[in-house]
């Protein structure tokens, strides 16, 4: 099968791919898309500038969410739909506050099940004028122009611990309110990293922002365009580590990621550190082999700051059959489905548990070893990370991923990358 067709091809509703491997040997070179993340906040920003980010930005990703942002942003009108993108939704939302004219911003039905009433109580207080078309906290919103009622900087105290994306979707458009922005994140921050990364792009383009203490402080002003190549997407790269924890014979280049990134999941290379993989940086590219030194005792791991490795994480803990326990999991059941409920249930299909370490707490406990006798199907849930990193355990034998096209959301050309390093792809439709 032509490497080319998993970039074009389109796939039903019960779609199943049979994914296998001849050997454990993983060699290669991938060429990762850039960031999802970075890509988002540089757009929103050369938006507020008034600047066309085809003249400034190179390397965007190519991702759904990516793309569905751009297109919202260059073509204004009443009605935005964001599809199934979380970020796309939130930083729309304190865009469009912004804006002169009224809009109506929807998403899909599952975008409706994610609560916005912070950020909107929040932008609220702003003087953004935010109704809600639906449930009261939910999408989608009616957004009207903004009512200034001061030229002060204002104080905004919100909840950190549903998403940093509140936060983010609220420092982004700090530098274009009359007075600034102070915001006091109040609870247990999550995500950490995704804020300071929202920062560092601010400060790229011009903006005064400062974290002093308990409060980031964002003075007025206009941001500045400027030349940026989008990095490569260490989250895309987290599904390569996992299979090369799998792998027996591992020499992969993966190109485009920077080992003094502003993203919070590079901490994959050191958490795979674990798993016996090494990763060398060399400029842009950085070079995974195995490094001999993988322990197999039993880890505590806390992904309060990178929630988005922990479905990779749990495979691959399966995968090798070593206990664990997760830590830092509250955001996971409102992103694209309840992440922990879906891990729960595609783990036990190969004979592994993971849950709560008492019943409602906050510690799940990881426990077993994967395996199967025929290929096990995983279901995605309309997730994009559910079927990359159950994907990963193809290197230990076939398994079968539901609705592969979910993948788009993100990293468009995963499938074409596995074909690309040996990986055998049967497409059929489920009966």
């Amino acid at each position: 099968m032509a490497v080319g067709y998993w970039r074009l091809a389109i796939f039903t509703a019960m779609e199943i791919i049979r994914l296998s491997k001849p050997d454990r040997t993983l060699q290669g070179t991938i060429a990762l898309d850039g960031s999802k993340s970075l890509s988002n906040r540089a757009l929103v920003i050369l938006a507020l500038s008034g600047a066309d980010p085809g003249q400034w930005l190179s390397g965007l990703s190519g991702s759904k969410d990516t793309q569905t942002l751009l297109q919202l942003l260059q073509n204004p009108s009443a009605r935005y739909d964001a599809g199934d993108a979380g970020t796309t939704f939130r930083f729309l939302t304190a865009y469009l506050a912004l804006q002169p004219g009224a809009h109506e911003l929807t998403g899909s039905a599952r975008m409706r099940e994610r609560p916005i009433g912070a950020l909107v109580e929040a932008l609220r207080s702003l003087g953004a004028r935010i109704d809600y078309l639906g449930q009261l906290g939910y999408p989608p919103l009616r957004i009207d122009p903004p009512n200034f009622s001061t030229k002060k900087m204002q104080t905004v105290r919100i909840d950190a611990s549903v998403s940093s994306q509140f936060l983010s979707a609220l420092l982004l458009i700090g530098p274009n309110l009359p007075g600034g922005l102070e915001l006091i994140p109040e609870g247990q921050l999550v995500s950490r990293p995704y804020l300071e990364m929202t920062m560092q792009m601010m400060r790229f383009f011009g903006a005064d922002t400062q974290w002093q203490g308990a409060r980031i402080r964002v003075a007025p002003g206009q941001y500045v365009p400027r030349a940026l190549r989008i990095e490569a997407d260490w989250s895309a790269a987290s599904y390569w580590y996992a299979l090369a924890a799998f792998a027996e014979t591992v020499n992969l280049r993966l190109e485009g990621l920077l080992s003094d990134s502003w993203q919070g999941d590079r901490v994959i290379r050191e958490l795979m550190k674990d798993f016996g993989v090494a990763s060398r940086a060399f400029g842009p590219t950085s070079i995974l082999t195995p490094n001999g030194d993988g322990s197999r005792t039993k880890r505590t791991v806390d992904f309060r700051n990178c929630p988005d490795i922990a479905q990779t994480m749990a495979v691959v803990y399966a995968g090798l059959g070593i206990p664990a326990v997760f830590t830092g999991l509250e955001t996971l059941a409102i992103k694209e489905t309840d992440r922990t409920s879906a891990l729960s249930v595609e783990l036990a299909k190969i004979g592994v548990h993971f849950g709560p370490e008492t019943p409602g707490g906050d510690r799940y406990v990881l426990q077993g070893k994967a395996h199967w006798d025929t290929p096990p199907r995983f279901a995605t849930y309309g997730d994009h990370r559910m079927a990359m990193a159950f994907s990963t355990l193809a290197m230990l034998g076939p398994v079968e991923i539901e609705n592969p096209a979910v993948v788009a959301k993100s990293y468009p050309a995963f499938w074409e990358h596995l074909a690309q390093v040996g990986f055998s792809i049967e497409k059929y439709t489920a009966p």
